[in-house]
């Protein structure tokens, strides 16, 4: 893609973009600025498929009613371990943030907090959380059903979710160890990228409404995705859909794309979040122990590997200097929104 193709942004002019465009959808104040975060980290790492594309997303999941745009979460301790945020329907950003400092005070304290986020709006990855958590010398683990767009192994109808599992390692004096991926064998958004830039997706991907194996985004999104790793990605969606579906009180994918009703919006439903304080275990032996880690990771990189997360970081570093680009047909979708044009 030519630099004519492609609009540059500063991460200040892509977060201003994005909460400018969040707010004349309807969204609070605060609702905005968390979904924005979002977005430009996504956008800020190299993750297009969940950077400021979402504003399209979000766009229509505020136009359609599936999303409450001004819900006030309600945080509540059902025991000592643990916190709910009730979202009462609105995107999973602000909720996520007004739950967080009783999850990091309960997790200190025990040794170990979980956190439910129950009735709200997904659209993005989970990594930002999970690195959040991380970055405060936590252990994380962050899962999410979605809508039933994805089969299980052996079959062509969906059950699952896109179901992604993220996990935070903190390292001392560096930036977490982080993963984040889908139990598909995709996010949605990488194929909806592909159909939005008229390319093929690669073989693997999804099946047809038909049920036949199909490399055409829209036959993909029109019939079903397929989980990664045969029956292991399977039996780890349905983990997920266990986890953060019936465990916390809440929607399994079926569940969430029978109440969309059609709509074509964000899934609605539930997150668990756990954090894990390694102290609670170690005591003063933390520092020892994460010795032991570092080995493990200079084992991985000394032969040429490369750990989750590094790429992103390295995206990170680039963007932090010289902004992010956009294509050019994408910005122009974006700047609709703001014009009260569907783009």
């Amino acid at each position: 893609m030519s630099m004519s193709d492609t609009i540059t942004l500063s991460l200040d002019e892509a977060g201003e973009l994005a909460r400018k465009v969040l707010l004349k959808q309807g969204l609070a104040p605060d609702h905005a600025a968390a979904v924005a975060r979002t977005m430009v980290a996504g956008e800020r790492d190299g993750c297009a498929s969940h950077g400021l594309y979402r504003l399209l997303v979000t766009a229509n999941s505020v136009a359609k009613g599936v999303v409450v745009p001004d819900a006030e979460p309600v945080v509540s301790e059902p025991s000592p371990a643990l916190v709910r945020v009730d979202g009462r329907g609105g995107f999973a950003q602000l909720p996520f943030e007004r739950g967080l400092p009783l999850l990091v005070e309960k997790a200190r304290k025990l040794g170990i907090a979980a956190m439910a986020l129950n009735n709200v709006v997904h659209f993005a990855a989970l990594w930002p959380e999970v690195e959040t958590l991380a970055e405060q010398g936590l252990v994380a683990f962050a899962c999410t059903p979605s809508h039933a767009w994805v089969a299980p192994e052996g079959g062509t109808v969906p059950v699952f979710g896109t179901n992604p599992i993220a996990f935070g390692w903190p390292r001392p004096e560096k930036p977490p160890f982080v993963f984040d991926f889908a139990t598909s064998a995709t996010a949605r958004g990488e194929i909806e990228l592909h159909r939005r830039a008229g390319k093929q997706t690669p073989e693997g991907w999804g099946y047809g409404p038909d049920g036949k194996p199909s490399t055409d985004p829209e036959a993909i999104l029109a019939g079903a995705m397929r989980t990664f790793g045969g029956h292991k990605g399977s039996a780890l969606a349905a983990m997920v859909e266990l986890l953060a579906g019936p465990l916390i009180g809440d929607m399994t994918s079926i569940e969430s794309i029978a109440a969309d009703e059609g709509r074509m919006g964000s899934p609605i439903g539930g997150e668990l979040i756990i954090a894990i304080d390694p102290a609670g275990f170690l005591g003063d032996a933390v520092a020892q122990h994460q010795r032991s880690a570092e080995a493990m990771f200079d084992a991985i990189e000394g032969q040429g590997a490369r750990l989750p997360s590094v790429r992103r970081y390295v995206a990170r570093a680039k963007s932090l200097v010289e902004g992010v680009r956009l294509p050019k047909p994408l910005y122009d979708d974006i700047h609709a929104l703001l014009e009260g044009n569907e783009a």
